[in-house]
């Protein structure tokens, strides 16, 4: 046999070069079977021998890589026999040699060598539990190697039933409609709703269904299988290959199990399902494969104004996926009655402007409030009717409609997470996700890795101890100790399992304390950034007072307040990428076991550390901005030279809004526009110009990419938590701080519009097909959610009684205002101050407003002419009960409210209720016909097997169904085949129709095909 220079899989049998299907690269080299998962491996140098046929075979290795008709575990005897067997040389598949060198006339790094003998041991086991593999037969010195796999139908079968997938069966029903005036609205409803709706097949959902039940390979005759090729769609084929993939044991790694090992010690790059073939639509438009009626109706900019098709989401990326766009859709949807509201909220305070009367008297030049200077030494005394501006735009968000706005947002809150557990109730219900059970999950590599470290030192701590220890005591007598040593070790002998071995928390007390320190640090660094911004406000403060320049000084405020929010934005997207990696960090130093678990760890360090970074400067606008700066001859300093900032004139309500929509809508539009768009392109350019090369040096002579070279230079797929992040932070912005920026809502409702095509696009076009994961909920996110929904309203609370001016408006107008009304507030609010009261050195060096004796600051102090001058007033201990106490009733009024809304609307659908309760009825029906037809059909078999032997009354064992231990229901002929001496007694399975025929037809399926134990 020549071995040709240029292919290290030579054919043992002639392969068919069969085109391929409709599908360019979605199939195997026959044209029929599936591509349904592809494993890919990097060449780096060259993988086999280059020499001539004269080169000794019997000092070279050779490995068999079936396509699966084939066992790949029989002996070369047993081969030869089935390839002369073949009835005129037809081939049935394709099987190669690999031929190599095993020791020193190898070529490659001995680790190169090493990970080829581990790919070899990992796919000769993947051929054991029945997948079918082929290669690429040419030799690629270098670059990316795919090897194919292939679920033939009895594969999955078996892991179908083994994962409890849910398939329909013939029996369909009609979902219950509603009657009366309720049907004539839905119909109106859904009119209104048709130019709205995405051009997609709806195979009848809305008005029937089938009923679904757990695979199981007893009752196929239940099922709708029209064709075992498109029974099961494409993600779940891909999904039942990872399960494979994921419990395949690979003995040479020294680990437990699977590909997420190999893929981690570097065996192989990537493993990923293909997609449908091409985004772009390539001929007529009815022949559109899902992925392309995904980009077409999806993943569109211009199908903002549709819904998505969430059933169809569903079913090429899988549940967990849905349900993140469902969400992200309901989501989207009630932010459009929020923004409507924070309009009219915003559109009142507008109307209101010129009428208030707070403003007013701060606009009026006549009431003369001269106000203490701003800073020390070089800055003047100064009007009070300078700041008019800031009063008017402060009224715009501050104004009694902020309070129903605090309020409404709250309840908002509680409705959008009420309304998602009934649309996520309704999508388990349509999704057949109801009574799922979690998969098992096997532990991550890092933990194996971690596992094995420990096993490895307790053995050679054992064999040390051995080694101290003498053979034998020299009394020969054997203590309690040795005793129960040697019981112990007798007892494993027997087979007697030991403690399953697992890590401990002293294993992972080194992660914790490094966890603990810092996630500390990070908010040491947090805090160190909003302090830095803080004295940079203080510092450029005083230098743009010190300013000659008239028009310099009047700006200095705007100035300020602009340049350290748009370097708080700067500082808190550059902290967002390292916390989000430090986060990833810290959870690996956890070890823990599961992915589930390391999600949800990462989940809760990248939020917390998240959460804090954009929200601390926020919160000190809010809340701590001008309580500590001190009064006139009193004041607070830093590093003994700069005083403490003070709110502006009207308030920090003010500040707080422009902080707030600076940072919501600079983070949404840097990190849509740069981070979700412009990154991944440049990524795409890298690796475009680094394969560049290579390519060209390929492009002669070779066929043109498969579907498999497309997805490989996708970029893959890393988790959804990024894109749930993202939108918690937004929900934040929304609900914590909502009452100082009643816009929040629409500019969140604009970004999302945008959001949802986005990230449509970049699944769809951008990203590797990931595995569909079944997901019952979206997990940890929505206790976040919960929890962020609770803590806004106390945030709310505190905004509107202590940064916002509502409370001391209601406190002067009904305590302190002689006519009743807002006219004096003013002067109410500001307190006196002499001037010869200064220290040295801290009045202004010259004053352009001519002799001052006294100035007038923001607060309620006493006046200094009182005995208890400079003392906190009457007047600010009851606006601070009056705080206090709004604090309490908004909190608890709020919270009453949402247990109303929480209890007046059902988690569960009525409707949904009904439907499940109907399917079980149908399916107990189903069941209950079908054991009357296997009845029916047994007597049949009796009353013939009667007729053809007139004289017996019993049944032999050979001859009848008895089989002991439980009723058969096969034909005569296969129970004495499955009860036959020598033969061990196979499965007993409910027989399907076709077994009660006496001409058995022949099967189909692949006999060599082996199923793993599970």
């Amino acid at each position: 046999m020549q071995i040709s220079q240029s292919e290290d899989k030579i054919p043992v049998v002639g392969s068919s070069s069969i085109p391929q299907g409709n599908g360019e690269g979605l199939y195997f080299s026959d044209g029929r079977r599936k591509v349904d998962y592809v494993l890919v491996f990097h060449q780096r140098r060259h993988g086999s021998i280059r020499s001539r046929a004269s080169t000794s075979v019997s000092h070279d290795r050779l490995s068999i890589v079936s396509n699966g008709n084939f066992p790949p575990s029989v002996g070369p005897d047993a081969e030869r026999a089935r390839a002369a067997s073949l009835p005129g040389g037809e081939a049935m598949g394709e099987v190669f040699m690999e031929l190599g060198s095993p020791g020193g006339n190898e070529l490659t790094e001995p680790a190169d060598h090493e990970m080829r003998l581990i790919r070899q041991e990992f796919e000769a086991n993947l051929l054991e539990a029945g997948l079918e593999i082929e290669r690429d037969r040419e030799l690629k010195t270098h670059g990316p190697t795919f090897t194919r796999l292939h679920a033939p139908w009895p594969v999955l079968c078996r892991e179908a039933e083994f994962l409890k997938i849910k398939v329909p069966t013939k029996t369909v029903y009609e979902l219950k409609e509603e009657s009366g005036f309720g049907s004539s609205m839905s119909t109106v409803w859904r009119k209104m709703n048709q130019p709205f709706q995405p051009k997609v097949p709806h195979q009848d959902q809305e008005c029937v269904k089938y009923l679904t039940h757990c695979f199981s390979r007893d009752k196929l005759h239940l099922y709708n299988i029209t064709s075992k090729d498109t029974f099961f769609d494409n993600a779940t084929r891909g999904r039942i290959v990872y399960e494979i993939l994921r419990r395949t044991v690979c003995v040479r790694t020294c680990q437990t199990i699977g590909i997420s090992t190999l893929i981690a010690k570097g065996v192989y790059d990537a493993s990923f399902p293909l997609h449908d073939g091409d985004y772009k639509v390539i001929g007529q438009a009815e022949e559109r494969n899902d992925r392309q009626l995904l980009h077409d109706e999806w993943a569109r900019y211009s199908a903002f104004y549709k819904y998505q098709p969430i059933d169809l989401v569903r079913k090429y990326f899988g549940e967990k996926i849905g349900l993140y766009f469902a969400w992200l859709g309901v989501y989207t949807q009630l932010l459009i009655p929020a923004s409507i509201v924070g309009i009219i909220v915003f559109g009142y305070g507008v109307a209101t402007v010129d009428t208030n009367i707070p403003s007013l008297e701060m606009c009026d030049e006549r009431l003369n409030f001269t106000m203490c200077p701003l800073c020390d030494g070089a800055c003047d005394f100064w009007q009070l009717s300078t700041a008019c501006g800031t009063a008017r735009a402060s009224h715009l968000f501050d104004n009694p409609a902020t309070v129903f706005f605090a309020i409404f947002m709250s309840l908002w809150a509680v409705l959008f997470l009420e309304h998602w557990k009934r649309r996520q109730i309704s999508l388990s219900f349509s999704w057949d996700l109801t009574g799922i059970e979690d998969d098992e999950e096997h532990p991550r590599p890092k933990y194996e890795t971690i596992l094995l470290q420990k096993r490895q030192r307790k053995q050679k701590n054992k064999k040390k101890k051995k080694k101290n220890e003498p053979e034998k005591q020299e009394d020969g007598t054997v203590t309690g100790k040795d005793r129960w040593r040697q019981k112990l070790l007798s007892a494993m002998a027997a087979g007697i399992p030991a403690a399953i071995e697992k890590l401990t928390w002293k294993d992972r007390l080194p992660g914790y304390f490094i966890n603990v320190s810092s996630i500390l640090f990070m908010f040491g660094l947090t805090f160190s950034a909003v302090f830095g911004v803080i004295i940079y406000r203080i510092t450029v403060s005083a230098l743009m007072a010190m300013s000659p320049d008239p028009e310099t000084k009047s700006n200095v405020r705007v100035t300020v307040t602009a340049t350290a929010v748009i370097i708080n934005l700067v500082v808190i997207l550059i902290l967002d990428e390292i916390y989000g990696a430090v986060a990833l960090w810290l959870t690996e130093l956890e070890i823990p076991k599961t992915e589930t678990n390391f999600e949800e760890r990462l989940i809760l360090k990248a939020f917390l550390l998240k959460f804090m970074n954009a929200y601390a400067p926020i919160f000190y606008v809010a809340f701590f901005k001008g309580r500590f700066a001190g009064r006139p001859g009193n004041y607070v300093y830093v590093f003994n030279d700069y005083r403490m900032e003070e709110c502006a004139p009207g308030g920090c309500l003010i500040e707080l809004c422009i902080q707030l929509s600076i940072i919501m809508l600079g983070k949404q539009l840097i990190q849509n526009n740069i981070f979700e768009i412009g990154i991944p392109k440049l990524k795409k350019l890298v690796r475009a110009i680094k394969n560049k090369g290579s390519a060209e040096e390929e492009l002669e002579g070779e066929r043109p990419p498969q579907q498999w070279n497309l997805d490989y230079a996708l970029a893959p797929f890393e988790g959804l938590t990024p894109e749930y992040m993202e939108m918690i932070i937004q929900f934040g912005f929304v609900s914590l701080f909502v009452a100082s920026f009643p816009l929040a809502p629409l500019f969140a409702l604009l970004n999302n519009v945008i959001e949802i095509r986005l990230d449509a696009k970049k699944f769809v076009t951008e990203l590797r097909r990931p595995v569909a994961v079944r997901a019952k909920d979206i997990g940890i996110w929505y206790n976040i959610l919960s929890g962020m929904g609770k803590f806004s309203v106390i945030i709310n609370a505190f905004v509107i009684s202590f940064t916002s001016d509502f409370i001391p408006r209601l406190v002067y107008q009904y305590m302190f205002s002689q006519t009743g009304t807002m006219h004096g507030f003013i002067d109410h609010t500001l307190s006196f101050f002499n001037v010869s009261n200064f220290k040295p050195g801290t009045a202004p060096h010259s004053s352009l407003q001519g002799d001052i004796t006294v100035c007038r600051y923001k607060d309620y102090r006493e006046p200094p002419w009182s005995p208890d001058a400079y003392t906190f007033s009457k007047q600010y201990w009851c606006v601070l009960a009056a705080r206090l106490a709004f604090v309490i009733l908004f909190q608890n009024l709020v919270m009453f409210l949402s247990l109303v809304v929480a209890w007046g609307i059902p988690d569960v659908p009525k409707t949904i209720v009904e439907q499940l309760k109907r399917e079980k009825k149908l399916l107990v029906d189903v069941f209950l016909r079908e054991e009357k037809e296997k009845f029916q059909l047994i007597q049949s078999l009796f009353s013939k097997d009667s007729s053809l032997h007139p004289g017996s009354h019993t049944l032999s064992p050979t001859q009848g169904l008895s089989i002991p231990g439980r009723f058969s229901t096969l034909p005569p002929g296969l129970t004495q085949a499955l009860t036959g001496e020598g033969v061990p007694r196979a499965r007993c399975r409910a027989a399907s129709f076709s077994l009660f025929n006496r001409n058995i037809p022949p099967r189909n399926e692949n006999e060599n095909s082996r199923h793993t134990a599970v």
